[in-house]
């Protein structure tokens, strides 16, 4: 049996442990879980309320690992009953391919949802590979070299009306690419491609929000647009700008059953380095594909995923996607669709936040991927 085989059946057979594990009572199973945090129950007066939980998963650029999460949910006030949770997730892995990583995911409302900060950073060092720019270089055989790099994205919003938000925020990286094997007009050097890179760029962004809850929204809508400008002045390499587009729409079939829409896209201008180009698949889409093999000023991608709710704290999904790029919108069309389909497993660790095991097939590649919260 292939990879993408055994991950299936391991994925299946996770799905159907509630039903092969009646020898052990819920009751016997919460008591191991409650020694984790992972209680299913929150409790604002508390503080926050941790949960670790470790996992496996399978990359195409990771390779089989091993990554652990820590969850916390808190309310900034805790007299607070109408303002939904705030939320922190650490997550940690390291992997056989000599891959290792810290990344931080956070949400806080406070002052009856007037206020919104959320933040998004990683620390990684992650053996890779770099194929070029476009979807015709994704084809052809990659330069490899380590990654490191260091991600920071804080934003700050405020209710504007209702359901309205604008906010600013910062979005800073660096990357320094140790190349495996550097050589005369390799791949780096036929893209001009820099190995060390830095960018910095002030973000302007407006949310129109009506879901019930970010971690696992089960109706409601999502809609935003983030521009980002990086320029020397604020510490930037080059000048570029990034518009990223975002739609999302939670239809609940039934008390246990949605149905999540997403609609993704990325489209940038200017010197854009390397690695601030637009890439199609990470763990939220495109859920499968190597990422970093394909990107491109412009990515866009839609996925639609159906969610399951089963007995006690077990859940399911199934997904399918598609996804094009191109070096402006008008060339999105004229390379092949980069199709996409996949299944988890969810597990309610505590009150709408799940942990998710993902099994998402790409063209030729196929991905396994442990994390906190929904996809979208």
């Amino acid at each position: 049996m292939n990879k993408a085989g055994l991950l299936l059946s391991a994925l299946l057979s996770l799905m159907a442990a509630p039903l092969n594990a009646e020898e052990l009572t819920h009751e016997e199973i919460d008591g191991f879980l409650n020694k984790l945090g992972a209680d299913n129950h929150f409790d604002a007066s508390k503080g926050v309320n941790w949960s670790v939980l470790p996992g496996p998963f399978y990359t195409p650029e990771l390779k089989l690992g091993l990554g652990t999460a820590v969850a916390g949910v808190y309310r900034v006030d805790p007299a607070d009953k109408v303002t939904q949770n705030s939320s922190i997730s650490f997550t940690g892995f390291v992997s056989t391919s000599g891959a290792l990583g810290l990344g931080l995911t956070n949400y806080t409302f406070f002052s009856d949802d007037q206020w919104r900060l959320f933040v998004d950073g990683s620390l990684a060092k992650i053996p890779t590979g770099f194929w070029g720019v476009g979807y015709d270089a994704a084809q052809g055989d990659e330069m490899k070299y380590t990654e490191n790099t260091l991600r920071l994205h804080p934003q700050i919003f405020y209710r504007l009306a209702d359901h309205l938000y604008g906010g600013v925020g910062w979005n800073f990286s660096t990357i320094h690419a140790d190349v495996d094997d550097p050589a005369p007009n390799d791949v780096f050097e036929r893209y001009g491609a820099d190995t060390t890179s830095l960018s910095s760029g002030g973000t302007v962004a407006v949310n129109y929000d009506t879901r019930d809850v970010i971690t696992r929204p089960q109706h409601g809508q999502f809609f935003s647009a983030e521009y980002s400008v990086f320029d020397p002045a604020i510490g930037s390499d080059t000048h570029f700008t990034a518009l990223q587009l975002q739609y999302n729409h939670y239809q609940p079939l039934s008390d246990t059953e949605v149905l999540a829409f997403d609609l993704w896209g990325r489209f940038s201008q200017g010197d854009v380095p390397w690695d601030q180009l637009s890439e199609a698949g990470d763990d939220r889409r495109l859920r499968g594909y190597y990422q970093g093999q394909y990107r491109d000023k412009d990515v866009v991608s839609t996925q639609l995923e159906y969610r399951k709710k089963l007995n006690w704290r077990n859940g399911y999904v199934l997904w399918v996607g598609a996804g094009a790029l191109g070096d402006k919108p008008g060339d999105l069309n004229s390379h092949p669709i980069l199709p996409n389909a996949g299944a988890g497993y969810r597990f309610e660790v505590k009150p709408d936040m799940n942990v998710r095991l993902d099994l998402g097939f790409g063209r030729d590649s196929t991905g396994f991927y442990f994390q906190i919260a929904e996809a979208f």
